[in-house]
């Protein structure tokens, strides 16, 4: 064997290693931004205890059975129940969109640039920058999941981690979304109109704060919902994850849940690839 055959594998060793370092060095990188960002951490608390605490409990009392002509809706949980999970989304949500402003702070800044001539490969850097806006918003999720007690939701260990792997995909999701729209958006005002306009609708879009059952679709449709509303809820992909994230925590599906994993893991990927695409081209 020659000395050039001999020193290939150690040459893949070193250049994966040099990647590996990379990532942890882009991934902390994020995470200790967002932990010095004070405002994040503020926004981070204060969302679940103004939804769980206040609108939660506030709409508790009106959310029951309720008769409408010859059909029953039969709630076999307490709304603030309910939407606990669609809150635990909705943290990691606005998070995951949020920390990728970094991109813009970045390029903006000249960072971007010099570590586009660094060594690390473009799938690299931007994997880094995803999996640490990513973390942050995990944390940020898991800071809902304190409020359990609250909303009288009881956790096993089992759901946790259940749950704690849907909230990584889902985080991951978002943050290549807000990463593809701040490769495509150049100004930082820009940046939150746009993810303003995309967050809003596909929350209140999930059936995130009200139930949207298919097995009584037809008849909400006739009732109680129109039926532009019922089709924008089930077109959404939110939807899907919100409804996987609820089977977790309060053991309640509308939708079979392995379409949610499919959906967020989807997505995920395609997003992924999007955003290297842009990555790549500028």
């Amino acid at each position: 064997m020659s000395m050039q055959e001999k020193s290939l594998p150690t040459r893949y060793s070193s250049r994966f290693l040099i990647q590996l370092n990379g990532l942890y060095g882009l991934w902390m990188r994020e995470v200790m931004r967002a932990f010095r960002d004070k405002g994040q951490l503020i926004g981070g608390v204060s969302r679940p205890i103004l939804w769980v605490l206040i609108l939660g409990i506030g709409l508790n009392p009106y959310f029951r059975g309720e008769v409408y002509g010859s059909v029953t809706f039969v709630v076999p949980f307490t709304y603030l129940q309910f939407i606990f999970p669609a809150v635990v989304a909705l943290n990691i949500m606005f998070t995951s969109v949020q920390s990728a402003v970094s991109v813009i702070w970045d390029r903006e800044f000249g960072y971007l640039r010099e570590v586009m001539v660094s060594p690390l490969s473009r799938a690299t850097v931007l994997l880094g920058k995803i999996l640490g806006g990513a973390t942050v918003a995990v944390l940020h999720g898991c800071l809902v999941l304190i409020l359990a007690r609250f909303a009288d939701v009881t956790l096993t260990f089992q759901q946790t981690l259940h749950a704690l792997g849907l909230m990584c995909l889902l985080a991951f999701t978002l943050t290549t979304l807000g990463v593809v729209i701040a490769n495509r958006i150049r100004t930082f005002e820009g940046f939150g109109i746009f993810s303003n306009a995309v967050i809003l609708p596909l929350y209140f879009l999930s059936s995130s704060i009200f139930p949207l059952d298919p097995a009584l679709s037809q008849a909400q449709t006739k009732i109680t919902y129109p039926e532009w509303l019922v089709t924008l809820v089930q077109w959404n992909p939110l939807t899907y994850a919100v409804d996987a994230l609820r089977g977790a925590l309060i053991n309640y599906n509308q939708f079979d849940p392995l379409i949610g994993i499919s959906i967020l893991v989807g997505s995920g990927a395609v997003l992924f690839a999007i955003a290297l695409y842009d990555f790549s081209r500028n």
